[in-house]
């Protein structure tokens, strides 16, 4: 037998590779996951098929051919995609603690034809690219996709770029992220998480200023070009410069949100001298504060868009990911937080209402309003929270009149 453990041929995209077999079970997929010998986890599909739009567009400006680092490869299914299904890849490094791992990845390599292309190592990935930190030998683009958190591989990862290159990083620790656990948070990500309805996108929001924060100390400036938050993870795109005066400026974007849980109102500061006394203009309540976190645009339109020609280009067809790309281009404009129409009409003790209908009413009164991706029943918009509940009760009492 090839290797210890049972294995199962599976077919991703371009990639055919080895994974283990998990059999049947009354165990949840995560636990069997957990304790795979080599992990691969075929719902984050759609998180590698972004990854590989994002270096195709990243690529498209490249005049030369593109270095990539995948420190903790796992199976080497991403590895494999990125370099089977990008074009200008010419050099891949892949690594991974585990020596099963890099047993696998090393075969899966092997059966894709990418001897020439991919090389396995077997290192602890700051290590792996740390040593890959210096002039002549950093990459074009890292990619960061741990079990838990990212923010103890960020500044090996800063260190591993070269200028102009592209970095991608995942979180998938979401309940310190959401606010369950705000003491790790902070310790992690150097900011306090917000247990709200939007929570999910303070998460990506926290991670985003950790990757900026990271970036700064490398004298880099990192300029957010796509992030997202899906299932179980949040996850950032971000170009790097190597300029310190921009670096500096990249903190303008950082700042903090003050909540309200009384009547869910919001506010967005860049300085904390202007939290004061932390009261709620609109009921007096006392805000909760999250942050420091980027307030910045989370993707830039011009990015997502050619994220969306790549999927038509790569025949990408996959319904829930050209969704996702369309809704969050669509936001891409917008500021910090969302409101949740279901949870609004609550707190008034209203049916909820359709949600067309409430970007309808937002519309017709003259403010910015579209879906959020963070939630199915999520609107941005540049409406103040009693703006949207005067609209939700006027819609009431219209369709009551009716």
């Amino acid at each position: 037998m090839e290797f210890e453990f049972a294995t199962t041929v599976v077919d991703e995209a371009s990639a055919h590779i080895l994974v283990p077999t998990i059999g049947p079970s009354d165990k949840h997929l995560d636990y069997l996951l957990s304790r795979s010998p080599v992990f691969y986890n075929p719902r984050m599909k759609m998180n590698r098929d972004m990854a590989v739009l994002a270096l195709r567009v990243f690529g498209r400006g490249q005049t030369e051919g593109l270095s990539i680092c995948e420190p903790m490869s796992g199976t080497g299914v991403r590895a494999i995609r990125m370099a089977k299904e990008v074009e200008k890849t010419e050099k891949v490094i892949i690594g991974d603690l585990s020596p099963t791992a890099v047993r696998l990845a090393s075969r899966n390599v092997e059966l894709n034809g990418l001897s020439g292309i991919v090389r396995v190592r077997n290192l602890e990935a700051n290590l792996l690219l740390t040593l890959h930190s210096s002039p002549g030998q950093r990459f074009d683009y890292v990619d960061l996709d741990p079990f838990g958190s990212p923010a103890s591989f960020l500044d090996s990862a800063v260190r591993a770029l070269k200028r102009r290159g592209l970095i991608g990083v995942t979180a998938t620790d979401m309940a310190p992220l959401c606010g369950a656990h705000p003491q790790p948070c902070l310790r992690k990500y150097g900011g306090s998480p917000l247990h709200t309805e939007y929570c999910r996108e303070v998460a990506l929001r926290l991670l985003l200023g950790a990757l900026v924060s990271a970036s700064a100390r490398g004298d880099r400036a990192a300029r957010i070009v796509f992030s997202c938050s899906l299932d179980h993870y949040v996850r950032a795109y971000a170009v790097l410069e190597h300029r310190s005066v921009e670096a500096s400026k990249a903190f303008r974007d950082m700042g903090y949100i003050l909540h309200c849980p009384k009547c869910l109102d919001r506010r967005v500061i860049q300085d904390i001298r202007e939290i004061g006394s932390a009261k709620c203009k609109e009921c007096g309540g006392t805000m909760l504060i999250g942050g420091p976190m980027w307030i910045g645009l989370l993707s830039d339109p011009s990015f997502c868009k050619e994220m969306m020609r790549e999927a038509e280009l790569c025949g990408m067809i996959d319904k829930r990911l050209q969704q996702l790309l369309r809704l969050i281009h669509d936001e891409s404009t917008y500021g910090p937080t969302f409101f949740r129409v279901d949870g609004v009409a609550d707190l008034l003790n209203l049916p909820s209402a359709p949600l067309n209908q409430v970007l309808e009413g937002l519309r017709e009164e003259g403010y910015s309003a579209c879906r959020t991706h963070f939630h199915a029943s999520g609107v941005k918009t540049d409406a103040s929270i009693s703006v949207l509940k005067r609209i939700l009760w006027e819609q009431r009492a219209r369709g009551l009149g009716g």
